[in-house]
């Protein structure tokens, strides 16, 4: 049974956004946003710039929530997230290509999944559409083990 708990990213590089070639399960052979899913005790915004950087070389500082997709078994959090540093690039495992589309191009293309899809096309109607990660952390919390997104 796959986990439960999943992220993905959105990271703008100069007008394009990147995406991945995956090589296995549902998605095989198909374009997708980076992700993948969290470890044990790990939050989601570790987990989608550590899975960023696995999978593709690249640094990037999640900015905030974009979108969130539930089913019974499984949720995924999709962040927009700033680009640091790294050249694009195949991990060779997950992925078998690395890719900078224009949102626009990467909606007509057949060979994309279907949530990378919608999440394109609500990126492109707006891009600034997004809930952002809330400062505020009670007191009795470990602030490096917390998230609070939209207060």
């Amino acid at each position: 049974m796959k986990p439960p708990f999943c992220v993905s990213c959105i990271v703008p590089i100069c007008g394009k956004v990147l995406f991945v070639r995956h090589t296995y399960g549902v998605a095989n052979g198909r374009i997708l946003i980076p992700g993948g899913y969290l470890q044990e005790g790990e939050l989601p915004s570790h987990a989608a710039a550590r899975e960023l950087l696995e999978e593709t070389g690249v640094t990037a500082a999640p900015k905030a929530l974009f979108a969130a997709r539930c089913k019974g078994t499984q949720w995924i959090l999709v962040f927009t997230m700033d680009y640091i540093s790294g050249e694009p690039r195949s991990d060779g495992h997950e992925n078998s290509e690395v890719l900078l589309l224009r949102p626009k191009d990467a909606i007509l293309r057949p060979d994309i999944t279907n949530m990378s899809r919608a999440i394109m096309k609500a990126y492109m109607q707006n891009p600034d559409r997004v809930i952002p990660l809330s400062e505020e952390v009670p007191p009795t919390y470990d602030a490096t083990k917390y998230e609070f997104y939209g207060v």
